[in-house]
């Protein structure tokens, strides 16, 4: 105790700040090996086939049915299998077009289709593209993998994809309302974390997850998709020759409104347009 007495008493409080400072540290290790649940805004579930939304608390505030890969999980190149970990979304596309708007190479050829329209399985209503933050997951983005609509809802909660996260016409729409570019998303083989539900989240603009403040330095911007004359064009003839086939309910054609000019493009990259299944 004497010897105590003669230390300074600026090293003693430099010493207490020190024990404070490593049991902060254990205690997050402690926390960090002890916690079972992924942490994200939006965590997608390959066992339950659902995708959750969770509030800044890290509440459930929404879940919805999707669809994994029917290929399994992985991220290699061409295997058409659902990428896990830690992800973020990178870019946003469709905005303002109606649900079930089929997306060709991330732009709108002017259909817009049906719940379980016969025969066909395109990209419809929004795209949410995801990028790999782990080096398990580092193809993710060059592999067009979305999170996305489908026509075919009759599937969603089995595992029917070719690698994407597919969601119904109107859930994506809802998902993407809410949640902003450089939103976390984990995709994992468990369970969705449990959480005390919330009231729905509503689309008045007051989203429950906010990008980081730096997101406008990411390198993806959000894409607003309008048809050309052409598009419209081809569009009409399309949907003549498929009511002719198809009969006049399976596809609807609505004349676009003014959204906004086309940013279907990657800042500093060339602009890439795929053909891929989803």
């Amino acid at each position: 105790m004497q010897l105590f007495d003669r230390i300074p008493e600026s090293l003693r409080s430099a010493s207490c700040l020190f024990k404070a400072a490593a049991c902060l540290v254990m205690a997050g290790c402690l926390s960090q090996c002890t916690s079972t649940s992924p942490k994200g805004a939006v965590v997608v579930s390959v066992k339950d086939q659902k995708l959750g939304l969770y509030s800044t608390d890290g509440k459930l505030a929404k879940q919805y049915d999707i669809s994994t890969s029917k290929f399994g999980l992985g991220d290699q190149k061409g295997s058409n299998r659902t990428p896990l970990g830690k992800c973020e979304i990178v870019a946003k596309i469709g905005h303002g077009l109606p649900a079930g708007a089929v997306l060709k190479s991330r732009r709108w050829n002017g259909e817009v289709l049906k719940p379980n329209a016969p025969g066909r399985d395109p990209i419809v209503s929004r795209i949410l593209w995801l990028k790999g933050t782990e080096k398990t997951n580092r193809n993710t983005f060059n592999r067009f993998i979305y999170i996305h609509g489908t026509p075919e809802e009759k599937n969603l909660g089995r595992p029917a994809s070719y690698g994407c996260v597919r969601m119904g016409m109107k859930d994506v729409v809802d998902l993407f309302n809410t949640v902003n570019i450089g939103a976390n998303v984990v995709i994992t083989k468990n369970h969705l974390p449990r959480g005390a539900t919330e009231p729905p989240v509503t689309d008045d603009g007051s989203p429950a997850l906010q990008a980081p403040a730096d997101a406008q330095g990411l390198p993806i911007e959000i894409a607003k998709v309008v048809p050309s004359e052409g598009e419209k064009k081809r569009a009409a003839e399309n949907e003549a020759k498929a009511r002719t086939k198809l009969g006049p309910a399976t596809i609807l054609y609505r004349a676009p409104t003014a959204v906004s000019q086309p940013e279907d493009k990657v800042v500093g990259q060339t602009s890439v347009k795929t053909k891929s299944r989803a």
